[in-house]
């Protein structure tokens, strides 16, 4: 306190001070009662305050000193503020450089440091090793793979009895570290080891650290449904036992699907593109086709204009418009751009339906497949088609389905670009895994297929709604290959709407339950037995809606029902589940850290689990029932609204965890002693449940969609030619259908309406396209396409988003996943959307909610703040 009052002997302040007063007077945007409460405040700055650093100008004093204070309008409770933060100052925040005295802790530190360092040498030897040997895995995977798939694997009798041998031996030591019993104290202390192990694999890069990561994971996962069997089911209460068979089996869903994980994601294959070879004369002929029903011509226009400039010899390549929706307007269309239209005279069979009417009237050795919205880059033939020359028995190519545009999730919770979507898992790791088992999927669009295995496979399947993969099912039970390419060489248009995101994952729900129960991929001939886990594993995935419903309500069984459906100690359930839980969301982030942030997955899970829950159900039953539905794209969002409909399952579900809560807190006031840690530990539970549904909750809010051209960010260097004849060098900062946007490297004066060029690139040839200003901001200048003739608007397709390296950094633009960083988000956003719920409730509720933030901004403004003074 006194190094603040010592400015008191200082003389020189009174002159600053009288030259600030005087300063205020006679200027500025300071209003009278401004300046005279200036005044005062300086007063109180000058005799009481003492920056930390001399050199800063006086009249900076005040506004550095007092950041929560309004100088230039003086709020009402400004002088409140002035009060509290000058007594912050004076009594608790001193400006003092902080000591560093040389201690025993200091000393113990440095030691342990030096210990640490010695300890990880061996570590860091290890890393290198490991990073050697798995470049040299690197370079042989692709071969042996190909080789292992072209023909059968043979061994020797003496190697087959080895690998038996090892293989019982592996059992069995697994069965006994999964089944011993121990002893609470035992069982920490094993919990304790794994996880030190865990953390210090998590420190090594590369994949070989990954494998020890999974045997950690399945070695506590199958130790604790080993304890759920035969430890914790309560035989002497009837409902306790039935209650917690359910949980038990929807714990053992779970279980299955975290083991065909690891085995499915265990080794992406990253398999790289083929160059073509020999003369492109003698290169085989392909049929592009582009199925629609209901889109907008507008939305089919970019995709056939990027078709028409595929790197493929013109001769070769035979573009069709599948016109389900029988409109004039589209075969109109098609003879004025040259490309081929094909309309059938019924509708059966929706897609499938559509595409096996035009192979009968085409013939090209290969077809291409793509959504009507899904654009193809000019180098999608050139990176592809070299893997069917190399494999005689490829029948099918997979390449990603990259979206340009946000989906529901990504708008509505504004993390478009910054957190993976939900389909970003599938496309960048587990296509990628099934590629080394031989089992990539057909999804429907950005693939090439043989038409010599699609054909005999009897074309597209129509029995299920997912004719995709059911298709590959099938092509693969004949002994064809697939292969997957993880080379973003397309992109398309994300679903708006999340009823719409919803009914597309119902369709995909309903058709793998579909296939579960008439095509059977564990049961049926044909598949591997890597295959058919793979194909399991994308069945099984998609009967989650259930399980996660259980979840959600499992801890009310005991909070409400007091019921043990765990039954078991609180201690003995923190010590075999929170492990359990710890190390597969390690492992996992740890194997899905690129494509998949932890948690998100909760969110999307329980989003679709109840609208999943009963079509998947009804499927496994009655497999015939159901229809297939077209995706929406290409709407618009007109106006922010809540979608109650959707919300309410999870609202009600929200209810019911509310209440939860409100019997636990009776139970801890009320209730037995002996039960405090189990009732914490389902309190616990139900927070958790509550702040994920929460997030549920938030993604019904639709943001506003009102731009109907998506833009997509780039960095391409491009020209401007001025009417005056200059040329300017400037990069593309972002492009869309209607315009682009530039950065200058200088701020130019353009008047609005003023007609310039932008010269785009394609390869060695130079385009033109003229356009004009419509907002201009430092060195950022926006233009906007004018009238383009139809060679124009091609061109353009073809400069943009048909570029080959426009989605190049497709993978690069998300972080790795930091599992904290992650939770911290996901419950944000969960409390976010219970904010969302009462903004947009009944409007006695929106008044109460309004005045109650206004209430608690008022009074967090009112808390000093924190300064740091620096000279300039």
């Amino acid at each position: 306190m006194f190094k603040w009052l010592s400015l008191l002997f200082q003389p020189r302040i009174f002159m600053q001070l009288k030259q600030q007063l005087s300063f205020y007077a006679n200027g500025g945007a300071v209003s009278q009662t401004g300046r005279l409460c200036l005044s005062i405040w300086f007063l109180f700055a000058f005799l009481l305050l003492k920056p930390a650093i001399s050199g800063i100008p006086s009249w900076k004093l005040p506004y550095l000193l007092f950041p929560n204070v309004n100088f230039a309008r003086p709020r009402p409770l400004d002088l409140i503020r002035f009060i509290a933060q000058t007594l912050w100052l004076i009594l608790f925040q001193q400006n003092r450089a902080p000591k560093k005295p040389i201690s025993l802790l200091s000393i113990a530190f440095r030691l342990f440091s030096t210990i640490k360092s010695i300890f990880y040498l061996p570590l860091n030897l290890l890393i290198k090793w490991t990073q050697w040997l798995e470049k040299k895995a690197e370079n042989m995977a692709y071969e042996t793979t190909l080789k292992m798939n072209q023909k059968k694997h043979k061994t020797s009798f003496f190697s087959s009895v080895i690998n038996a041998l090892l293989m019982l031996f592996i059992i069995i030591l697994a069965v006994l570290c999964f089944t011993v019993p121990f002893s609470l104290e035992a069982q920490a202390f094993f919990v304790i080891i794994l996880w030190v192990m865990a953390m210090m694999f998590r420190r090594m890069p590369g994949r070989f650290a990954t494998m020890p990561m999974i045997i950690l994971s399945v070695t506590i996962s199958c130790r604790y449904l080993w304890w759920r069997v035969t430890s914790t089911l309560n035989y002497d209460d009837p409902l306790a036992l039935i209650l917690g068979v359910i949980l038990l089996m929807a714990e053992s869903y779970s279980w299955l699907v975290l083991m065909l994980g690891y085995f499915q994601n265990i080794w992406p294959l990253k398999r790289k593109p083929v160059a073509m070879t020999g003369d492109p004369k003698d290169w085989p002929a392909i049929d592009l086709m582009i199925p629609t029903y209901n889109e907008d011509l507008d939305v089919v226009r970019a995709t056939v204009y990027a078709s028409l400039g595929v790197d493929w010899p013109s001769d070769k390549i035979n573009i069709y418009i599948l016109d389900d929706g029988k409109r004039d307007s589209f075969r109109d269309f098609a003879e004025e751009v040259g490309v081929g239209y094909i309309r059938r005279p019924k509708n059966n069979h929706a897609k499938a339906g559509n595409i096996n009417y035009a192979l009968e009237q085409t013939s090209g050795e290969y077809v291409a497949i793509f959504d009507c919205d899904h654009i193809p880059t000019r180098a999608f033939f050139q990176m592809s088609m070299g893997w069917f020359l190399k494999d005689p028995k490829l029948a099918m190519i997979q390449t990603p389905h990259h979206f340009f545009s946000p989906d529901p999730f990504e708008r509505n919770l504004s993390n478009f670009r910054d957190v993976p979507n939900e389909g970003n898992l599938f496309y960048g790791l587990i296509q990628d895994g099934n590629d080394l088992w031989d089992s990539t999927f057909f999804c429907g669009s950005c693939a090439i297929i043989r038409r010599e295995p699609l054909v005999a496979v009897g074309g597209i399947a129509v029995e299920t709604v997912t004719e995709d993969a059911h298709t590959s099912l099938r092509m693969h039970r004949l002994g064809y290959r697939s292969a997957y390419l993880r080379k973003p060489l397309s992109a398309g248009l994300a679903t708006e709407t999340l009823s719409a995101h919803i009914g597309q994952r119902i369709r995909w729900a309903r058709g793998m339950a579909q296939i579960f129960r008439i095509d059977n991929p564990i049961t049926g001939k044909g598949l591997k037995w890597q295959q058919r886990l793979c194909y399991a594993n994308a069945m099984l995935h998609f009967l989650s809606g259930i399980p996660r419903i259980i979840y959600l309500l499992a801890p009310l069984a005991f909070l409400v029902l007091h019921t043990y459906i765990i039954y078991a100690p609180a201690l003995a359930i923190i010590l075999y589940a929170l492990p359990n839980m710890i190390h597969s969301s390690m492992t996992n982030s740890r194997i899905q850290g690129q494509y998949r942030h932890s948690f998100w997955g909760e969110v999307y899970e329980t989003v679709l689990s109840w609208y999943i829950a009963r079509p998947t159900t009804v499927a496994l039953f009655f497999p015939n029932k159901g229809t297939f539905n077209v995706t929406a794209k290409g709407g618009l969002i007109e106006k922010e609204y809540f979608d109650w409909g959707l919300s309410t399952p999870y609202i009600a579900l929200v209810l019911l965890n509310l209440l939860g809560i409100c019997f636990g807190v009776y139970r801890l006031v009320y209730g037995a002693s002996e039960e405090v840690g189990s009732v914490l530990v389902n309190l616990f539970w139900v927070l958790y449940n509550l702040l994920i549904l929460g997030g549920a909750v938030a993604v019904a809010e639709e943001a506003k969609q009102v731009r109907k051209n998506h833009r997509i960010e780039v960095d391409i260097p491009i020209r401007l030619a001025l009417k005056s004849g200059h040329i300017i060098r400037c990069t593309m900062k972002d492009f869309s259908f209607g315009g682009v946007s530039v950065e200058l490297p200088k701020s130019v004066n353009l008047k609005y309406g003023e007609q310039l060029d932008v010269i785009l690139q394609r390869g060695e040839q130079s385009y033109v396209f003229p356009m004009t200003p419509i907002y201009s901001q430092d060195k950022i200048l926006g233009l906007n396409l004018m009238d383009l003739d139809e060679q124009q608007q091609i061109d353009y397709v073809q400069c943009t988003f048909a570029r080959a390296d426009t989605w190049a950094q497709w993978q690069s633009e998300y972080q790795v996943d930091k599992p904290l960083v992650s939770m911290y988000r996901v419950l944000r956003i969960g409390a976010e959307g219970y904010s969302r719920i009462l903004f947009n409730g009944p409007p006695f509720v929106r008044m109460l909610t309004r005045s109650a933030v206004t209430l608690w901004r008022v009074i967090y403004s009112l808390k000093p703040q924190k300064i740091t003074l620096k000279s300039e």
